[in-house]
């Protein structure tokens, strides 16, 4: 694990004990009734922080408004002006996110890392391929995993230099080799938490598989203290994909699903069997491992260290625990017998 300086967000300690699910507002930043809406909707799915553009001064007032909607902690987005920054800090936002190094000079970066520093805001620097400075570009050649990494120790240099620390990091990039390149080239350099995340990584499907080999990826490395994975979708949709992928890793808890993929020995529809027990445990937050296979080969052997599972037969399954065998269960009726079993449980 990193030597970290722990950052604190609203309720929230960036520490590396607990990995943050993060997400962000799609609605106009003029909508309020709109925004407040998907706010309830990402809270309740289990979204922990929540991320919102304030592209104006009119949008300050979404801030107030989420405040008493949730109760998870609020991050300001803001690009290039200051004064937003401000703003933002007096209407009661728990972290701001912007690059001191295009909001002007070192007096609005002192104005800013001060009034932070007063009201216990901290300052996440989001830097990304699109976003590196001219001169790194031209040092190294293009947006190299060195040179964005450069750009964003650069950029918490001049909060540093307004003796400003609470800061978090986070080195995006769509290319996934090239993220992750990044972040454990800043894992070395700097003891700040880091925000993880595959930048534009496209539609739900596309999205996801990138999210999961670059963000899982890390955070097996133990690097990464928050994570948004970012679907071009509903941001719902994004909570559900982050929490798969800490399960997959070991990171949370709750159901671990395991399934075959079927062969020629299967005499059961699995597939659809599979799919329908998956939604009935959605929302279960018991700390067990089902297992929903084929046939007896891949059943009660391979899948013994299942809490509990089905393994198909010939128009038929046996139910087991822990590999034991407790009983036969004709077709129709085994995801509902799975189900009372893991209701017991």
């Amino acid at each position: 694990m990193r030597n970290l300086h722990p950052v604190r967000v609203g309720d929230c300690t960036l520490d590396g004990k607990h990995i943050y699910i993060q997400s962000m507002l799609n609605t106009r930043s003029d909508d309020i009734p709109g925004s407040v809406a998907q706010a309830k909707a990402l809270e309740a799915a289990g979204c922990e922080i929540l991320r919102a553009a304030i592209p104006d001064m009119n949008a300050v007032s979404l801030i107030p408004a989420l405040k008493e909607a949730v109760s998870i902690p609020l991050v300001a987005d803001i690009h290039f002006d200051w004064k937003l920054a401000l703003a933002a800090a007096d209407a009661g936002i728990d972290k701001i996110r912007i690059n001191p190094g295009n909001i002007g000079g070192m007096d609005r970066v002192k104005a800013v890392a001060e009034k932070c520093l007063h009201k216990n805001i901290p300052i996440r620097i989001g830097v990304n391929s699109g976003s590196v400075e001219k001169a790194l570009l031209a040092k190294y050649g293009g947006p190299t995993p060195e040179a964005m990494v450069e750009s964003a120790l650069h950029h918490a240099e001049l909060l540093e230099r307004c003796d400003f620390h609470d800061i978090v990091i986070s080195i995006k990039s769509s290319d996934v080799q090239n993220m992750i390149a990044c972040y454990r080239l800043a894992a070395e350099r700097c003891d700040y938490p880091l925000h993880l995340g595959v930048t534009e990584a496209g539609t739900e499907r596309m999205g996801l598989i990138k999210s999961a080999a670059g963000i899982g990826s890390l955070l097996c490395d133990g690097i990464g203290e928050t994570i948004r994975v970012s679907l071009t979708a509903d941001p719902v949709r994004e909570i559900a994909a982050a929490q798969d992928i800490l399960r997959a890793i070991g990171k949370r808890g709750g159901v671990q699903l395991v399934s075959c993929p079927t062969c020629g020995r299967t005499r059961i529809d699995l597939i659809s069997a599979a799919n329908r027990v998956e939604e009935a445990l959605r929302g279960c937050e018991k700390d067990i491992k089902v297992a929903v296979m084929g046939c007896v080969v891949n059943g009660p052997g391979e899948a013994k260290e299942a809490d509990i599972g089905i393994a198909g037969g010939d128009g038929c399954a046996v139910l087991f625990k822990k590999g034991e065998v407790l009983r036969k269960i004709p077709e129709e009726q085994i995801v509902d017998a799975l189900l009372e079993e893991i209701g017991k449980m």
